[in-house]
């Protein structure tokens, strides 16, 4: 483990592994280093890239300061960037994808970003998510903030939480669902059935790549085309036969393929 200072002090822990231009990964909810789908895509990179696999602030062995606001996670996000060399490619998955979008937009040094499905809502196709969903959140004891951010914010039936809890990933899971909060103010207004607001995009010269999975629900498919269209220059691709939890050998090759 490694570990690097965020602007306001907070430690961010890291790994690296691999040899090769540096690539950042950068997880979504309820995920951290050692749990979810990174460490597998850091092993299946680590022959083409120096990978960089950290916790999110309040996750793992990651700190985490009182008041939070995304600005401190682009500042750790910045860190191990700035621990990686001064400038990386950028793999974010989720809402970790759409933190990824927000630092490249206030301009990091990011080489290129490969952004998987951030599960932003920009049509009337689905169940609408609360727009009091932050407040919610951080009102709720952590097994039903778990369930309100599947339910309610992705969509999924109640009986697969209920399946969850059986698993052996629900006590990590409850571990950081204080964080909960933290994604949903990082998706912004981009998940209330909006059409995608472009401007804030605009400062993004980077090349992005964002990619769905075939088998993915529909909302998500539309609101990954829109931002595509969105982000000045941006390409979109989708995998066949992949979902949200995408396996790491599906999106490996496309992430190499584009950051090479």
């Amino acid at each position: 483990m490694n570990t690097v200072v965020s602007k306001d002090g907070t430690t961010i822990a890291y790994d690296r592994r691999g040899n090769g231009p540096a690539l950042v990964l950068v997880d979504g909810a309820l995920c951290s280093r050692a749990q979810g789908p990174m460490p597998d895509l850091a092993e299946a990179l680590a022959d083409l890239f120096t990978v960089y696999n950290y916790d999110r602030r309040g996750r793992g062995d990651s700190g985490d300061a009182g008041d939070y606001a995304v600005e401190r996670e682009i500042e750790d996000l910045t860190a191990v960037i700035e621990a990686a060399g001064g400038s990386a490619y950028v793999y974010g998955s989720s809402s970790g994808a759409a933190l990824a979008l927000r630092a490249t937009a206030a301009e990091l040094p990011v080489e290129k970003l490969v952004a998987f499905e951030p599960p932003y809502v920009v049509d009337d196709s689905r169940k609408q998510i609360p727009r009091t969903w932050v407040a919610d959140l951080q009102a709720l004891e952590p097994g039903d903030a778990i369930k309100y951010f599947f339910t309610k914010g992705i969509g999924l039936p109640g009986i697969f939480v209920t399946m969850m809890k059986l698993m052996p990933a629900w006590k990590p899971m409850k571990a950081i669902a204080h964080t909960l909060p933290y994604d949903a103010q990082v998706l912004g207004n981009n998940c209330f059935g909006d059409p995608m607001d472009t401007e804030q995009w605009a400062p993004i010269e980077q090349p992005v790549l964002v990619v769905n999975g075939g088998k993915s629900p529909q909302w998500m498919k539309t609101s990954t085309r829109a931002l595509a269209a969105a982000v000045p220059g941006a390409k979109h691709t989708e995998v066949p036969g992949q979902n949200h939890v995408i396996k790491a050998a599906a999106i490996a090759p496309v992430i190499a393929d584009f950051c090479r």
